[in-house]
């Protein structure tokens, strides 16, 4: 059954801003790229500008539950390439790469924060939070405009869980751990049965240990053949049944 709940949810991720932002020439290529992302059913992920072969300008999106496709790369470069054309936000030749974030993915927007908890990350601040801008540790939390960083690189004389202000971070990135991998893993694999259930391909469940089995038959119960002689031969002779009421 479809959740009615299900589309004006998607709508309002889609339409939930980026705290964590690109500054200069990527902040031009974000303002003409995330209409059209948002308009083909994406959210704008990350911007990056790099120098390799010549100049390459990364476009990193994902669907509003977080999945992104091949199809989907190749649909949103077809529809965005035109665009950047005839806005023109870089001044030279440049290579465009659309993808997706990957498993140690950028955080960027507050449901990502909060998504990822009790996960490792690394975060690095435009302004120094406590005499230093690098922090590495675990997600606990979103407290108002701020996360809650449960640190592993503490020392003894620092504090060890710190609120760091979303809008000072300048990049956050989840670290590859184990148990990052396996939670990706289970939700790949409930995407695929979300999409098998909504085309009709899903398969029944298997039968439960525990469910219901009809039983066998139970035999007859043999009937007193010297009593049952006596009934048959009673009716052949129009008697009553001695143990029957008239």
């Amino acid at each position: 059954m479809t959740d009615p709940t299900a589309g004006s949810v998607d709508a309002d991720l889609l339409a939930e801003p980026r705290l964590v932002v690109e500054p200069g020439v990527a902040a031009r290529v974000s303002a003409v790229a995330a209409p059209v992302l948002q308009g083909m059913g994406y959210r704008l992920v990350r911007i990056k500008i790099s120098g390799e072969a010549g100049c390459t300008v990364q476009v990193m999106a994902e669907r509003p539950d977080g999945s992104m496709q091949i199809e989907d790369c190749e649909a949103i470069s077809r529809a965005l390439s035109p665009v950047l054309d005839v806005a023109d936000p870089i001044d030279r030749a440049y290579r465009l790469e659309i993808s997706s974030p990957g498993i140690d993915r950028p955080l960027v927007r507050r449901s990502d924060f909060e998504r990822f908890g009790g996960h490792l990350v690394k975060i690095e601040m435009t302004i120094a939070h406590q005499g230093r801008r690098r922090f590495r540790g675990t997600l606990a939390g979103v407290e108002g405009g701020a996360v809650r960083l449960n640190r592993d690189d503490a020392k003894a004389d620092e504090d060890s869980s710190v609120l760091l202000q979303i809008e000072n971070i300048a990049e956050a990135r989840l670290v590859l751990t184990d148990q990052l991998v396996a939670e990706s893993m289970r939700r790949g694999k409930a995407a695929e049965r979300e999409l098998k259930r909504s085309l009709g391909l899903e398969p029944p469940p298997a039968p439960h240990a525990n469910s219901h089995r009809s039983k066998p038959a139970r035999k007859p119960v043999p009937k007193n053949t010297k009593q049952h002689r006596l009934a048959a031969e009673r009716a052949r002779r129009g008697e009553n049944d001695p143990d029957r009421g008239d």
